[in-house]
């Protein structure tokens, strides 16, 4: 049996432009529908189960998928922001935890995410390394996050400008990084993690400057009322928030009008949800309540009908593939007709020249096989980022 696995070997390796092709093609007919089933199948179970862990999500009225990926994943769009008296509308409400979130922003690329520390109890997240923000101007790292920007307790994460060519936008806040989080294998894990003060620093309604008031800030001065002072453009205003100048920071205007991207509200029990989402059901609300579970289920259900098509067209360019397979080596066993009686003449019988083709054919299956076993084994480690990408994109 040695001597026909050898002569199949050496055939098949003699003629690899030839293989090459057919393993390529017959890999593709096998991995296409279940690497397609696995990527479906463990995005649909990652998105589910984060979305089932959030009961409700209150945002401006719009898309309510842009809400929900950019609350649940950080990843799409930032949505129209609402205003914070929202927050204490639900608080007030008495029907609803309100945890607030503030996902505009990013540092290189790297989503920055403001909230209170309910969130971290929501979300069952801790403290891997350091320790927990507390004051202005810190953030915490999710696990990836740390890894992406270089960054662990002690250093420091800088904050993107929306738009470089802004001359006049907001200047970016340097954040001192007081923790590290535990990694969960989630979007947590790729995210800044700031105080919702911090963020609207960021966003540059609070800022910090010199003491107008010191001989030092003089030149600094136009115009001096009593307590009033008007200050040119000559002020130095504070791009990082440390011990020296953290009583300097301060805020203008109502709170109440300071934006936030979104809410999530934790209802007391079951009827408390149905009368909270009740409340935000008129054509006159400026804002929506949804659940995030029934959003991700519509959106699964249009990726499985679309999952139907693209397996059903697979199918299809995969029995045609298959047919020109079988074509090549039908057409091979022609061309090599001589070949198969020098075997027959030198004393080969025809049953030992069938094992032979056979062989060939086991090997070319065996290596498309074994191909496209390591790309489903790799769909199933980064499949569903792949997927939130592609939703995101879409």
């Amino acid at each position: 049996m040695t001597d026909v696995l050898y002569l199949a070997w050496r055939y098949v390796l003699f003629h690899r432009y030839k293989t090459s092709i057919l393993v390529l093609s017959i890999t593709l007919i096998a991995y296409l529908p279940i690497g397609l089933e696995v990527l479906v199948s463990q995005s649909a179970e990652e998105l589910t189960a984060r979305a089932a862990s959030t009961p409700l999500l209150i945002g401006a009225r719009g898309s309510a998928l842009e809400l929900v990926l950019n609350s649940l994943y950080f990843e799409s769009a930032s949505p129209t922001p609402m205003r914070y008296e929202q927050v204490e509308r639900v608080a007030e409400s008495g029907q609803a935890s309100p945890i607030p979130l503030h996902a505009r922003f990013r540092a290189r690329g790297v989503p920055i995410v403001g909230t209170t520390l309910d969130y971290f109890d929501f979300r069952r997240l801790r403290v891997d390394s350091g320790r927990q923000m507390a004051v202005l101007g810190e953030c915490v790292l999710g696990a990836r996050a740390a890894d992406e920007l270089g960054a662990g307790p002690g250093g420091s994460v800088v904050s993107s400008p929306e738009n470089v060519f802004d001359l006049a936008g907001v200047y970016p806040l340097k954040m001192r990084v007081a923790g590290v989080l535990a990694p969960t294998g989630g979007p947590d894990d790729g995210a800044v993690f700031v105080d919702l003060k911090t963020a609207w620093v960021i966003e540059g309604l609070g800022h910090g400057h010199q003491n107008l008031a010191s001989p030092a800030a003089s030149a600094a001065v136009l115009e001096r009322d009593g307590n009033r002072i008007v200050a040119n453009a000559s002020v130095v205003e504070y791009t990082e928030i440390d011990a020296s100048n953290l009583e300097s920071f301060h805020f203008h205007g109502d709170r109440a009008g300071y934006p936030v991207t979104a809410v999530i509200a934790v209802p007391h029990d079951d009827k408390a949800a149905v009368i909270l989402q009740g409340r935000y059901q008129s054509n006159d609300e400026p804002c929506q309540s949804v659940r995030p579970r029934r959003v991700m289920d519509d959106l699964l259900s249009t990726i499985f009908r679309v999952r139907g098509y693209v397996v059903a067209a697979v199918v299809l360019v995969g029995l045609s593939t298959l047919a020109t397979a079988a074509l090549v080596f039908l057409l091979s066993l022609r061309l090599r007709q001589r070949e198969i009686r020098t075997i027959v003449k030198i004393g080969g019988s025809r049953r030992r020249v069938a094992a032979v083709l056979a062989s060939e054919v086991v090997i070319v299956l065996l290596f498309s096989l074994a191909l496209a076993g390591g790309l489903t084994l790799l769909t199933g480690w980064l499949g569903s980022a792949a997927m939130r990408a592609f939703i995101v994109s879409s």
